[in-house]
């Protein structure tokens, strides 16, 4: 496969928190966030949100970057420090082809002359909906694009 190499810029975004639960219903953690976020109207700069699994707090964590006029909904703020990233696209959950992507990615990472993989806390691989609602709508599934934290080797 061939994997794209992007640079994404620090940010400042809020944060779902970490839900070992993983609950997308409207009374669960993940779900709140979604419609907090849903209901902005966001600018042509996507993408804004970013979901991972943070392993230190074992569950699953939505950002969304902000901007100094954007109201919070009350949710944490933190500070995303950018950097590098391999990314691959794959049909929402399908976890198979997640895995296997995945996996393909590591491996070629590991083989680079000049990347590594950087996943450390607060910087691991994570994914966003790249399918606009209303295809989604129309087709009945999104496509996910993975983005897997990559620095210069030595550095």
């Amino acid at each position: 496969m061939d994997f794209r190499i992007i640079s994404l810029p620090p940010f400042p975004a809020v944060t779902s928190g970490p839900d070992p639960e993983m609950n997308f219903s409207p009374q669960g953690v993940l779900g709140k966030f979604n419609e907090y976020f849903s209901a902005m109207t966001p600018d042509n700069c996507p993408p804004r949100d970013f979901l991972f699994f943070n392993k230190e707090a074992g569950g699953l964590e939505w950002w969304w970057a902000i901007e100094e006029d954007m109201p919070d909904g009350g949710f944490e703020k933190v500070e995303f420090d950018g950097g590098m990233y391999l990314t691959y696209t794959y049909r929402d959950h399908d976890e198979e082809a997640n895995n296997r992507l995945y996996n393909e990615a590591v491996e070629h990472i590991n083989s680079s002359d000049v990347l590594e993989l950087d996943e450390r806390p607060g910087h691991y691989s994570m994914g966003h909906i790249i399918t606009p609602p209303e295809l989604i709508k129309a087709q009945g599934y999104a496509v996910m694009e993975c983005f897997v934290p990559v620095k210069l080797k030595g550095n």
